[in-house]
């Protein structure tokens, strides 16, 4: 098998003196999709704040592509082919669909995305062009929020909790367009608390707990109560 797009190895990470990650071991592969799941405060969204640079963190406990980029900064990460669809979306409210959109490309690499490209992976973000992004509605705006960062063309996504808040059809709807993108070859990281959308999207799964993996390993493999255990403890 070719080397992983992303690879961390005893991973941690800190916020001031609390530590959040303890050697958090994983890997994905190009047009992979991985799914971290864990309760609250397990460590899920500092583990892609830390690969994004948002975090520091050792600089060979973090490798993209065989580089080591733990510590770098976020802006020289997402030139290197990581782009992040955060938490909450944070789409900028003076800006319409389609402004949202071409800022993602503000450090566009070579590749497959373009604005035509995502209008086509999200028709409605056509419709919806001239309209202040955050007029729409929840799913349509996490359907900005994800092609804004596909215009970078990178070779990891990073999701972080892209279900949250939306009812289970748009939520369907969302993670339908997933193949698309791998198909593309790029890996797609996936922070999700919804453990049946997790084990249906992903090839395989990392379980979170307490800045720890738990479990790991694809989801036809994995039995509800080893879930469950690694989930919540004993």
């Amino acid at each position: 098998m070719p080397d992983p797009v992303l690879a961390t190895e005893g991973l941690t990470a800190s916020y001031g003196d609390i530590q959040a990650l303890f050697g958090i071991d994983l890997h994905l592969h190009a047009g992979e999709t991985v799914a971290v799941i864990g309760a609250n405060g397990a460590g899920k969204t500092t583990f892609l704040r830390s690969v994004a640079g948002l975090l520091r963190a050792a600089p060979e406990s973090i490798r993209f592509e065989g580089r080591p980029i733990g510590g770098q900064r976020p802006n020289a990460i997402i030139r290197q082919g990581i782009a992040m669809v955060p938490e909450g979306r944070k789409l900028f409210p003076s800006l319409t669909v389609e402004e949202n959109l071409k800022l993602g490309g503000y450090c566009r690499r070579r590749g497959p995305w373009d604005l035509a490209r995502v209008r086509a992976l999200f028709p409605i973000l056509a419709e919806r062009a001239r309209q202040p992004a955050t007029s729409l509605s929840g799913g349509q705006q996490q359907m900005v929020a994800i092609g804004r960062a596909l215009m970078a063309n990178p070779s990891l996504l990073l999701c972080d909790e892209i279900s949250l808040g939306l009812a289970p059809i748009v939520v369907r709807d969302i993670y339908a367009v997933l193949p698309r993108i791998t198909g593309e070859g790029t890996a797609v990281l996936v922070v999700e608390q919804d453990i049946s959308q997790a084990m249906a999207a992903a090839d395989r799964v990392y379980c979170f707990q307490e800045g720890r993996v738990t479990l790991h390993g694809r989801p036809a493999e994995l039995t509800r109560d080893a879930i469950t255990h690694a989930y919540f403890g004993s």
